[in-house]
């Protein structure tokens, strides 16, 4: 009997829509002893692209005994709709480093989901440019690098990043309240695999002290965005976003209290959601299939 009760599956993929896709990725499973658990599909109407998310595992002696099996077995499909396609074992955890400043409430909220067993990634490892975090990163039992970065360094300092991802075979760097702009040569190398965190306010505001000029101006909605990097500042196709109404009695340190939590909330959906296969970039937005 081929692989069945224990391991699952996820494929996604995209590729130019037309009829019969999801005929061929359902009859093929059914002709496989594929069973699906989960399958989510979208056709974007605008770009001429179709979306889909499929977890599944075997019922039957034709399935695959092996990940390359399943890859093989999909490999008439995926070429036959020059799909850009994904297959990943369900339950396998993607490695991420994470970068980190001075504060300490996305990385914090990260590794407490991590240590608990709500976050299904494996982190190996802390990058910063302060040695602020050391302690809470070693308490957790996570490597902390510090990594101190000017512009005459940044193209080193860069390079370390991409090393220490390398030596520990991560997928994705999450920039946890990272307060320093990536060159445009790392978010390319980093394309699709690196998600920032950031403050939402309506009207914007940008650069220092976010915070008092939203009390200033006596915003009342105030909140985070989470959203994959790319060379235009913090315009990167977005992932998750949330928002708390707040009023002219709220103080600028309940203003920051408030908009930290939902930081921390609205980052760890986003790195949850990517690590399980959900997030697909359709040019300049995301399709997630929560």
């Amino acid at each position: 009997m081929g692989a069945d009760s224990g391991a699952s599956y996820v494929l996604t993929f995209s590729c130019v829509d037309t009829v019969g896709i999801v005929a061929a990725v359902t009859g093929l499973l059914a002709e496989r002893d594929g069973f699906i658990l989960d399958s989510q599909q979208y056709a974007d109407l605008d770009s001429g692209r179709f979306f889909m998310r499929v977890e599944f595992r075997g019922a039957g002696p034709r399935f695959p005994d092996t990940l390359s099996g399943v890859e093989a077995a999909f490999a008439p499909v995926t070429q036959r709709f020059q799909m850009d396609a994904r297959i990943s074992d369900a339950s396998a955890k993607p490695r991420f480093v994470i970068a980190v400043s001075q504060g300490s409430h996305c990385l914090n909220d990260l590794l407490h989901r991590w240590s608990t067993g709500n976050l299904a990634i494996d982190i190996v490892g802390v990058v910063s440019n302060h040695e602020a975090q050391r302690r809470l990163s070693e308490w957790h039992g996570v490597p902390f690098h510090y990594l101190p970065v000017s512009d005459a360094n940044r193209a080193e300092q860069e390079g370390a990043i991409l090393d220490i991802m390398a030596r520990g075979g991560a997928d994705y760097l999450v920039l946890a309240r990272y307060m320093q702009v990536l060159s445009a040569d790392l978010s390319a190398k980093l394309a699709g695999r690196c998600i920032n965190i950031h403050h939402s306010f309506l009207p914007g505001f940008k650069g220092a002290k976010p915070y008092h000029r939203a009390h200033e101006r006596g915003v009342k909605l105030i909140g985070a965005t989470a959203h994959f990097v790319t060379s235009d500042l913090d315009e990167g196709p977005i992932i998750e976003q949330a928002v708390e109404r707040v009023d002219h009695r709220d103080s600028i340190d309940e203003l920051i209290r408030t908009g930290r939590d939902i930081e921390a909330q609205v980052l760890a959906r986003a790195v949850r959601w990517v690590a399980e296969q959900r997030v697909l970039i359709d040019g300049r937005k995301t399709v997630v299939f929560r």
